[in-house]
């Protein structure tokens, strides 16, 4: 802020344009559109996710503003599952468009419309917030070298890690965590969350305690806390 700052943006600053003007109506317009679509649950939330799981507390990059999962490097990092990423920016993209929306925006409201959907599915009702006003960033306003350092290599939330590392996972989970800026609690419900919404990488099963997936529901946590389970650790 100030007099002395330059006024050319460069793309290694990780320019976002104004963000997109949207009314309440044209909101809700493009809420309805989501809903009606044949994504489910867990894919617009593995989306929304995605891109705005990227944030860092530590210096502010990344984040769901700019809708970077869209373009280089971001859509072919393995973490988002390129054909799985591809398949649902390519219907969001195109519903955006016509409701005079960002892409961005539209990212972020999938994820409103997939956790709203898994809360019907156990029997409630409860409207998700959201606030527009993101926009989109263009490839040019992209350093992609620069970018690709926010690349994950484990995401503990999805059940996923790139590759064996030194680092334990469960060390990887709570960096990860930090850098998002969470609370213990924050963590353990998303973690919890995320498991019952199905939504781990490649759709394994792996630690996910629950027999009716897509169901917004407390059921990693009855069965992580039923005393008649053991718990062993792996041997790999």
């Amino acid at each position: 802020l100030g007099k002395d700052v330059p006024k050319d943006a460069f793309a290694w600053q990780d320019p976002v344009p104004a963000g997109t003007k949207v009314s309440k109506a044209q909101v809700a317009k493009l809420k309805k559109k989501i809903a009606a679509s044949s994504l489910s649950a867990a894919e617009l939330v593995r989306v929304a996710w995605a891109s705005a799981s990227t944030i860092r507390a530590s210096d502010m990059r990344g984040g769901a503003n700019g809708a970077r999962s869209r373009l280089a490097p971001q859509k072919d990092w393995e973490g988002n599952e390129p054909e799985r990423l591809a398949k649902v920016l390519a219907v969001l993209e195109p519903l955006a468009t016509a409701a005079g929306a960002s892409v961005a925006d539209a990212i972020v409201l999938g994820g409103v419309v997939g956790v709203e959907k898994a809360i019907a599915a156990s029997g409630h009702s409860v409207s998700v917030p959201f606030t527009p006003g993101r926009g989109d960033a263009s490839a040019e306003q992209t350093d992609v070298d620069s970018f690709s350092v926010l690349e994950p290599l484990a995401d503990g939330f999805r059940n996923w890690q790139k590759e064996d590392y030194t680092v334990s996972t469960e060390d990887m989970m709570l960096d990860r965590a930090q850098l998002l800026g969470l609370t213990a609690q924050e963590m353990i419900v998303l973690i919890g969350g995320m498991r019952s919404l199905g939504t781990n990488h490649g759709g394994t099963q792996h630690g996910v305690f629950t027999q009716r997936p897509g169901v917004l529901s407390n059921d990693f946590f009855v069965t992580l806390t039923d005393m008649g389970y053991r718990w062993d650790p792996a041997e790999d």
